[in-house]
């Protein structure tokens, strides 16, 4: 039986077993427990679930002869236990004689899931400014050409063969084939690097290079629907990283539940405002407008016309107005230029005429007129005789 924080030293083979005994708490999420098996020469590690699947692994059988020899061989291993698994047992095999291994279990922070959360955290709430922005476009399409450089090469040929070809069994292999390459390579990046870095990074900027060229003649997604499927995909992919990040399954499942809520808050927030607004005028009992006074509607008709008028003279003063072609269009010229540098907008004969149709006519306005009526007398020789009798009359 292993325990956590204890090493067993063998140079043997040996089975052991490992019983989770403590409740997962809220601040586990991020909370991985490991048994790794680091030893001095290659090792066989394998996993089973309890003492009884042990047993089996120990008898012949077809199945467990053919899985030993695709069982990869490490010199270092990690076992992942789940928070919820009640035991866990594994078997190590040694390979060569003179084979010194050590086991232990260690119970800690996992800065990688908490990464993985908020990777989906940013694909879930940014999925459709990525989908929209060019920089991700060229960055995701050269990092998938060189992590599935394989994989395109077979898609690639896969299209010029023919139909119904036995060829097809060997594109199928070449698929298993280059995910289990893949594999591979990342688990050994570390040594890759580290030994054959002039092939890597040579391998790195020629794929880029020809991913980043097929990216450009293409260009980015300006179909409206592909970009929608693509805010979509990421959001997805957003939502799972985020489930798989966090160790706990209902605190996932509840953050899940509030992301979605967050995302699409302003829907049900509207809904609901408008269902009280919709509640709250069918409670009120309706009121009836109450009419305007003729003394009301009198004062309020000056009051605004006033205003109009002013700002009239405002835009026609300013900038915005083209006065020469303002000018060109009207008929009197002289009279829009008094107009705007203050004058009345009405002239004595309007309101005379106004006077004698309706009977009601605005004090304010006659005032004005009398003024620039007696002003234009003083500076000109040209009376108004006529008409300032008609208006007195």
């Amino acid at each position: 039986m292993l325990q956590e924080s204890e090493v067993h030293n063998l140079n043997h083979r040996q089975q052991f077993c490992y019983k989770n005994v403590l409740i997962p708490k809220w601040h586990d999420v991020w909370t991985r427990i490991q048994i790794r098996v680091n030893s001095s020469k290659l090792v066989r590690v394998t996993q089973v679930e309890n003492e009884e699947k042990l047993k089996e692994l120990e008898q012949f059988s077809i199945w467990n002869f053919f899985s030993s020899f695709l069982k990869e061989k490490l010199n270092d291993t990690y076992v992942n236990v789940g928070l919820y698994s009640p035991k866990t047992c594994l078997k190590v095999e040694i390979i060569e004689e003179d084979t010194q291994y050590n086991v232990t279990v260690t119970r800690r922070f996992d800065p990688k899931l908490f990464f993985i959360f908020l990777l989906g955290l940013m694909l879930f709430f940014c999925g459709d400014l990525l989908s929209r922005s060019q920089i991700f476009y060229y960055s995701t399409g050269m990092s998938v050409g060189i992590a599935a450089s394989l994989l395109i090469v077979i898609f690639v040929l896969s299209k010029f063969m023919p139909k119904k070809s036995p060829i097809y069994v060997i594109l199928v292999g070449g698929w298993s084939f280059s995910l289990y390459l893949i594999q591979l390579v990342l688990k050994n990046l570390q040594e890759i690097w580290r030994c054959y870095w002039q092939y890597l990074l040579s391998y790195v900027l020629t794929v880029g290079f020809i991913s980043f060229a097929v990216c450009y003649k293409y260009g980015p997604l300006e179909n409206e629907r592909s970009i929608n499927l693509l805010t979509w995909t990421l959001q997805l992919m957003g939502l799972f990283f985020m489930y798989s990040g966090i160790q706990i399954p209902h605190i996932a499942l509840a953050i899940i539940i509030i992301a979605l809520c967050t995302k699409n808050l302003e829907y049900p927030i509207q809904w609901l405002f408008i269902t009280y607004r919709k509640m709250c005028k069918a409670a009120e009992k309706t009121v009836p407008p109450r009419l305007l006074t003729e003394e009301e509607y009198r004062i309020q008709g000056e009051v605004e016309t006033r205003k109009a008028l002013e700002e009239l003279r405002e835009y026609c003063n300013s900038p915005d107005c083209s006065a020469w072609k303002t000018v060109s269009r009207i008929q009197s010229p002289k009279r829009f230029a008094d107009f705007v540098e203050g004058s009345s907008h009405l002239t004595p004969n309007e309101v005379s005429v106004h006077e004698q149709e309706y009977g009601l006519g605005s004090i304010i306005a006659e005032d004005e007129i009398y003024e620039e009526t007696s002003t234009e007398e003083e500076d000109s020789d040209f009376p108004y005789p006529a008409i300032t009798q008609q208006i007195t009359s």
